[in-house]
């Protein structure tokens, strides 16, 4: 399912095989209506959730009618953040069947645990996973070691990696315990959170996101189980 903009009378024609002259001559009679409304504009831009409609020798079709729907998941470890997978269980196992359509919007390592968004909305992942967003991600961590003072200085200074030959951008690092903290990060390199306390060879024992932007995932909602965003809103 494409998310792009398109034009009405290219997206008509494309639907009913229909060539340009047959689709101008719907539009001047208004059998054609987006959202609802007659349309006689074929340069009109559709996106990804408009409605068309179409009236064709007094049969009414719908071309398209998508709605947004946008769901959080409490990943559960050992599953893996795929819609396909020949040796593990994947997140689209943990949805009903009419879920399975989604896609993920940000992943999460095979053992770690928490927060993940799944949705249809191409626009809306884009603005969680482009770092432009510099959308802030939380997570609860727990390591080997005592997190030092130089460790939570480094974080907010951001860590060079070599094999990329980069440093990160800078993250938040909040103790709870000698051994665990909360993490804020605005990206989401590979494996980032265990390359930057593997720095200072302090293994990652976990890792749970909580957050992403302003979504919580509230305690209510149990490792595998899920819920419906009804207040997406815009990152």
């Amino acid at each position: 399912m494409t998310s792009y903009a398109t034009r009405l009378d290219k997206f008509v024609g494309q639907q009913l095989g229909y060539k340009k002259r047959q689709v101008q001559l719907l539009l001047v009679q208004g059998l054609v209506t987006l959202d609802d409304k007659a349309c006689y504009q074929g340069e009109q831009l559709i996106g990804q959730f408009s409605k068309v409609e179409v009236d064709l020798d007094g049969e009414h079709r719908v071309l398209r009618h998508n709605n947004p729907l946008y769901v959080m998941l409490h990943k559960p470890a050992g599953v893996v953040s795929a819609t396909v997978d020949d040796q593990h269980t994947t997140v689209l196992d943990l949805l009903p069947p009419e879920y399975h359509s989604l896609h993920i919007a940000g992943r999460l390592d095979l053992s770690s645990t928490g927060l993940l968004l799944l949705t249809n909305d191409g626009r809306w992942s884009r603005q969680i996973t482009q770092p432009d967003t510099k959308l802030a991600k939380y997570y609860d961590v727990t390591v080997a070691n005592p997190i030092t003072q130089a460790q939570v200085d480094a974080f907010a200074q951001g860590i060079y990696f070599s094999f990329e030959d980069l440093t990160t951008a800078p993250a938040q690092l909040h103790l709870h315990t000698a051994t665990s903290a909360q993490v804020i990060l605005q990206e989401g390199r590979y494996h980032q959170i265990k390359r930057m306390f593997g720095h200072f060879r302090n293994p990652v024992l976990s890792i749970h996101r909580t957050q992403i932007g302003h979504i919580k995932l509230p305690q209510s909602v149990a490792a595998g189980d899920y819920r419906v965003v009804s207040d997406p809103m815009d990152f």
